[in-house]
């Protein structure tokens, strides 16, 4: 079993409750918009770290993270990118290939809406965790955290924070 957490639109934020939360986590995953690179090199610091760029992000993060990063965690087969969309609205860039090779966990950022829907049509679940930075229109800071069971996604819980630092 792993304990995920998972956040997006840092956008060069990063503080003490962001990393307590890192801290209880087994992997960290982040969606993208990560800003300046020492938001990951701390939570690198802390726990292992998978991540993708997005578009604010400079060559230099583009250099460390892919775009796209699928890969299995323990029986679920995930997909992170920054710009998906959602069950219905998938990002043109994506569209196809979700369709013919569905992940069981699609995640992305971007919209700084935190949004958890199941898509019956493709058979996936899509995550996205709104924004931990304190940039951008959102009035509260979030993230996700869950357990990953063999192939069991279970225990989600929404995590809240102050806008305000």
């Amino acid at each position: 079993m792993k304990k995920i957490l998972l956040l997006s639109d840092t956008h060069s934020y990063i503080d003490e409750t962001i990393l307590k939360y890192v801290k209880q986590a087994d992997e960290v995953w982040h969606a993208g918009d990560i800003g300046n690179l020492s938001v990951t090199d701390a939570i690198k610091k802390e726990k292992p770290l998978r991540a993708v760029y997005g578009n604010i992000d400079d060559a230099k993060a583009r250099m460390e993270f892919p775009l796209n990063n699928r890969f299995m965690c323990e029986g679920v087969d995930v997909w992170i990118t920054h710009i998906g969309g959602y069950p219905g609205k998938y990002n043109i860039a994506v569209r196809d290939e979700l369709k013919q090779n569905p992940p069981r966990l699609f995640i992305c950022g971007h919209s700084h809406i935190l949004k958890v829907m199941n898509d019956a049509k493709l058979g996936l679940l899509h995550m996205n965790p709104g924004a931990a930075g304190v940039h951008g229109f959102q009035k509260v800071r979030t993230m996700l955290r869950f357990e990953i069971d063999g192939d069991k996604i279970q225990n989600l819980e929404v995590i809240e924070i102050a806008k305000k630092a």
